[in-house]
């Protein structure tokens, strides 16, 4: 799966001529450039561009930004980092790819509101119904699994730690948020995810350089280390296995797919429902997706652990037991420099991070059943999702984050055997 994803997206980026790294200028003119510009205003009911653009960034910057880096490192050591920036590269064309097609093959509804996805392009460019229907499912089991139970897991955890709030409690409280959200439609979302993205995004962006100006002095250190290890081969001494390259690539590629979901689809069924009239211009709304997501964000949060002075990465080489992993490494970072300030600061952006992936993923989820079902269906679902908030908070996650894994994987074969075979569709978008 991984080497396809990669395919995919190198694929692209030499077809397109290295777009984003050639004409970044263009791409942030484009999106963060026109934030400063005055815009017409949209349609009551209608999404603009960078409200689909938080709601797709919101589905894809969640817990794995914190904890999923953490992991990364433990598993990848330092250059898995590396690796994971050069995903995230091929991955910025293969999102645009996947937001040029979703623009190609949306439809209107009889409000006049967008809406697509990967299952609209399946079908209609792909001509298999089969491979859309296949999508749809997995797209809907993935939101109640990875897009739910998984981040509401976190949030109960997080606010158990700190604050000691029940878990019932916590899920009592999300229930309420939640439906407030979501049975407000996608435009509620929308406008709540381009509330929240921005100002968690700086709040966690503002607390981390921080975390790394006070250690600055290991900054280069950690810099050189994430180059070096990139493309390590050096073995342990004393018969333990030390990190390999095949371990930091494979890691790093893994979490650069699994966190800005390039080559999912996901984002799509947020992108298609804007009312951006240009496909080339939402399209580079994807590219600053990726590069915001993992280029920034998840490169913050590494910094932070590899300059905190908690992370050993010979200890973590030589699989030591009892080290922290996960979130607890990360909160343990961001403690040794902010004290208890740390674990508050952890748990806030934690919390915040993914109640936004889980709001967003409520929509895809009701896009894919919609898909399947109708749209008579959407009540059904809306009501196991709300419902499945209640075990994410209660049980213990690990088998479900199993499942989850599979569905989000899943999802991802249909739509990158349309993204094989479509491929002649997108370069007329992007000189048009």
């Amino acid at each position: 799966m991984l080497a396809a994803f990669f395919a995919i997206g190198l694929s692209y980026t030499i077809h397109l001529h290295f777009f984003p790294l050639f004409h970044i200028r263009v791409w942030l003119s484009a999106t963060l450039g026109s934030l400063f510009c005055k815009n017409p205003s949209t349609k009551s009911g209608s999404v603009s561009a960078f409200e689909a653009m938080s709601t797709a960034l919101a589905g894809s910057m969640g817990i794995g930004n914190i904890a999923g880096v953490a992991s990364a490192l433990v598993a990848g050591g330092p250059g898995a980092i590396f690796w994971m920036w050069i995903s995230s590269m091929f991955g910025m064309m293969t999102k645009y790819a996947e937001i040029g097609l979703g623009y190609r093959y949306r439809h209107r509804n009889a409000k006049g509101e967008w809406y697509g996805g990967p299952m609209y392009y399946i079908k209609d460019g792909l001509h298999s119904p089969l491979l859309a229907a296949i999508f749809a499912l997995f797209g809907t089991l993935a939101a109640i699994g990875m897009g739910n139970m998984t981040q509401s897991n976190s949030i109960s955890n997080a606010l158990y730690e700190v604050f000691h709030i029940p878990h019932l409690t916590s899920s009592i409280i999300l229930l309420f948020f939640c439906g407030l959200a979501i049975l407000g439609g996608f435009s509620r979302i929308a406008k709540i995810s381009s509330i929240l993205i921005p100002f968690i995004s700086i709040f966690y962006l503002v607390g981390s350089i921080l975390a790394i100006l006070c250690h600055a002095d290991r900054l280069p250190a950690a810099i050189s280390l994430i180059f070096s290890e990139a493309f390590s081969l050096r073995s342990a001494f004393g018969g333990v296995a030390g990190y390999s390259l095949f371990q930091a690539v494979r890691t790093g590629v893994a979490r650069g797919v699994f966190s800005n979901e390039a080559g999912l689809g996901s984002s799509v069924l947020a992108h298609a429902a804007s009312d951006e009239p240009n496909a080339v211009k939402q399209g580079m709304w994807g590219i600053f997706e990726v590069f915001a997501d993992t280029i920034v964000v998840c490169t913050i949060t590494a910094l932070v652990i590899l300059t905190c002075g908690i992370y050993n990465m010979d200890l973590y080489a030589a699989k030591t037991p009892g080290l922290p992993d996960g979130i607890i490494l990360a909160t343990r970072s961001f403690s040794s420099v902010f004290g208890n300030m740390g674990g508050y600061f952890t748990a806030f952006a934690t919390v915040i991070f993914a109640f936004a992936t889980l709001i967003a993923w409520s929509h895809y989820g009701a896009q894919c059943c919609s898909y399947l079902f109708g749209k008579q269906s959407l009540p059904l679902f809306q009501f196991f999702f709300l419902a499945a908030l209640f075990p994410g908070c209660l049980i213990e996650m690990d088998a479900i984050w199993e499942i989850a894994d599979t569905c989000n994987g899943l999802m991802a074969i249909p739509n990158l055997i349309a993204l094989c075979f479509l491929y002649k569709q997108v370069p007329p978008i992007l000189k048009k």
